[in-house]
This record gives C-alpha cells, structure tokens and sequence, in this order.
C-alpha cells in the first residue's frame, strides 16, 4: 500500500510537459497544425468553387472541416493506442515518413489551391492571406522539424526537450488565434467588417464594393408621378417611394422583401462584365437573404430557393429575378394596401410637394436672370456710363 502511494505521488510530480502523447499525438496533431492548414484549405476550397467554378460550395464549412480534419484525428488516436513513443518522445522510423507526408500533403493542396484562384483580381486581400498561411504553416513545420531533429541529436539536454514542447505550444495555438482567426466559412463577410471598421461611413456591401449611388437617399426619380393604381413593381422604380416603403415595412417587422429588393437593385448597376464585383454582390445577397437561416431571410418557395442556391453561375443576370417577382406579388398583397392609408405615405406626399415647389421655384429664378440684363439699356447701363467718362478724361 505504501509503495502504490509513493508511486502515485512519483506520478504526480512527474513533468508534465514529457506527457509525449498529449504533445506529439494530439496538440501538434489535431489541435495544431492539422487544424491550421485544415481551417486555410476550407477557405481556399470556398474561394475557389465561388470565383473559379462561380458557384457555392457543394459542402457547407461546418461539414467540410471535420472531414479534412478527420485524418488528423486517426492518426493521433493509432499513435495513443499503438505507443510507439519512447520516454523522449522520439517516434519510431516507421511512422516518421507517413506523418511527415501527411503535414507536406496538406501544404501542397493548399498550394494548388490558391494557385488555382491567383489570376482573381479580389477586391480584398483574401489571396494575400492565404499565401501567408502557407508561409506561416510551412516555416512553423520547418521549426518543428529542426527541434525534432535537436531532440534526436541531444537526448540528453532536458532543456533542449522544455524548449522544443514551447515552441510547438507557440506555434500550434498561438500562430493559429493570430493568423487564422478569420472566419472559414464567411471569409467574404469578415473582410466586409474588416473594412467597415476602417471606414465607418460603409454600411451596405454595395458601398463597400463602390456600387454608383449605393445607400444614397436623395431620390433622382422625383419628378416621377406616384399613382396608388400602378402595380408595385413600377412603384418601386422611384427611389424616394422605394425608401418610404421600406420604412414602413420595417415599421411592421416585414421589411426583408425590401431590402432583398434594394440589394439586388444595387447588383444591376454593376456591369455584366466586372465578374468579381457581381461575385462578390451575389454571394452577400445568398448569404443575407436566401440561404437558411439567414439573418434576414425572405419568404420565397422551395424551388426558387433551390435554384438560386444551385445555380451554375452567379454571375447571371436573371440569378435573382424569379426572387424578386415573387416578393413583389407578396408585398403587394400583404403590405401595399395599408402603406396607403399609413403615415408614412403623408408623409412622403408631404415631401414630395416641397421637392417640387422647391424645383419650381428654382427653374423660375434661372428663367428670370437673362431676360433682366438683356433688357437693360446702353443709357441706363452704369458699366456703359463709366466706360463713357473714362473716354471723356482721355
């Protein structure tokens, strides 16, 4: 009994950093460089199926990772159960070659990866991060060989074993919290925020990717009639109607048609020739709009749904018209007939007429400034006299 006790308290002092498993198997397994290079070949697969393909991703990020990640996890699970370890946690040469395999395979589809997407011209600097991830990932399992290789050399040195366990606790966690923190499935979004945060004044993706006159309010259609007999659809041309509208659907928590509406307005003005704003635009909208569980998901049927999430080309001009006819007839039935009799529409009328007296006003003033000083005579003229006396002094 006394030699169990002594025993377990030999365990329990025992270093804890020479639990070989817990460093080799699993924290530079899984949870380190697996988990590194499996986050960048997620993004680098999404990128590549949504600017080279110009289709969403045929398997969601939360599904995707896992599966990339699994060979990690096999690999640590046979080391724990087959030991081949000794007390430095030195690995046998058996097993060196197909885990340094593993580590160099990763590197290389992630190469091929990003090579596949550099002649896209993005509009951030997604390609320039994942160049630096594999950077990042291969300097960090070029580190990890030398100390393995310092470790093989110098078994002796207990010093040499502290340092060579920090440095991989250094690179598996914190190279992965600095460098990779960037969101896998959204990476699009993320640089979004990323510039929001620069420029504040960016609220829309539309500004954010310069769409001409995204997010302006002054409504250039105001000389267009309003006329409660028209139908929705050509209502919705007038900008000024367009953002009353909208107030009040949100005012009735319904304003997602509208803004679905107003997104896909701002993916018109973009040319059908500039395919990485177009991308860009369309995949925010799936991802705000259509997608499920979407912050704010419109009402649309399954089989537009479908369509739209399986297109072949996102690029396509009539991506989202189907969408957009759709949301229209609803509005019209559910939410036109009571903007009419709401505030809201006083107050736009209200407005509306000040917009066109003001405009009035200012056509009369810039009809009655040449007819004034053309019939101004040579006697009345003072500029006429005073040429006149300057000849007289001459």
């Amino acid at each position: 009994m006394e030699k169990m006790s002594l025993n377990f308290v030999k365990f329990k002092r025992h270093h804890w950093w020479q639990s070989c498993y817990l460093w080799a198997g699993w924290i530079e397994g899984p949870f380190g460089f697996g988990l590194l290079l499996s986050c960048r070949l997620v993004q680098a697969f999404h990128l590549y199926y949504i600017f080279v393909r110009r289709r969403l991703p045929p398997i969601r990020s939360y599904a995707l990772l896992p599966s990339i990640l699994l060979p990690w996890v096999v690999v640590a699970t046979l080391i724990h159960i087959k030991k081949p370890l000794n007390y430095h946690c030195h690995m046998r040469n058996r097993w060196i070659i197909p885990i340094v395999s593993l580590h160099g395979l990763y590197i290389v589809g992630l190469i091929a990866f990003t090579r596949a997407i550099h002649h896209v011209e993005f509009r951030f600097h997604e390609l320039k991060d994942l160049w630096r991830g594999i950077l990042v990932s291969a300097s960090s399992i070029g580190l990890w060989v030398v100390a393995y290789v310092l470790n093989e050399i110098h078994e002796e040195i207990t010093w040499l074993q502290v340092a060579s366990r920090f440095m991989l606790l250094v690179m598996t966690s914190i190279f992965v919290l600095a460098f990779f923190s960037i969101s896998i499935s959204q990476p699009l979004l993320s640089q979004m925020s990323l510039r929001r945060r620069e420029h504040p004044e960016l609220k829309t993706m539309g500004q954010v990717l310069g769409v001409p006159d995204s997010g302006l309010l002054v409504p250039v259609e105001s000389n267009l009639q309003i006329d409660p007999n028209q139908p929705l659809d050509k209502l919705l041309l007038n900008r000024s109607f367009r953002q009353s509208f909208m107030a009040f659907a949100d005012s009735c928590l319904a304003g997602e048609s509208l803004h679905f509406y107003n997104e896909v307005h701002e993916l018109d003005k973009i040319p059908i020739e500039d395919i990485v704003r177009r991308i860009y635009m369309a995949r925010h909208i799936i991802e705000k709009f259509v997608a499920a569980g979407a912050t704010m998901e419109v009402n649309l049927s399954h089989r537009i749904r479908q369509e739209i999430l399986t297109t072949a080309d996102l690029t396509d001009p009539n991506l989202f018209k189907s969408a957009v006819n759709e949301l229209v007839r609803l509005m019209q039935m559910n939410l036109l007939r009571d903007y009419w009799s709401s505030m809201y529409f006083l107050k736009f009328k209200e407005e509306d007429v000040m917009r066109r007296v003001g405009s009035n006003l200012e056509q009369m003033n810039s009809w009655n400034f040449s007819p004034r000083l053309s019939s101004v005579r040579g006697s009345d003229d003072p500029f006429q006299i005073e040429v006149t006396s300057t000849e007289v002094m001459k």
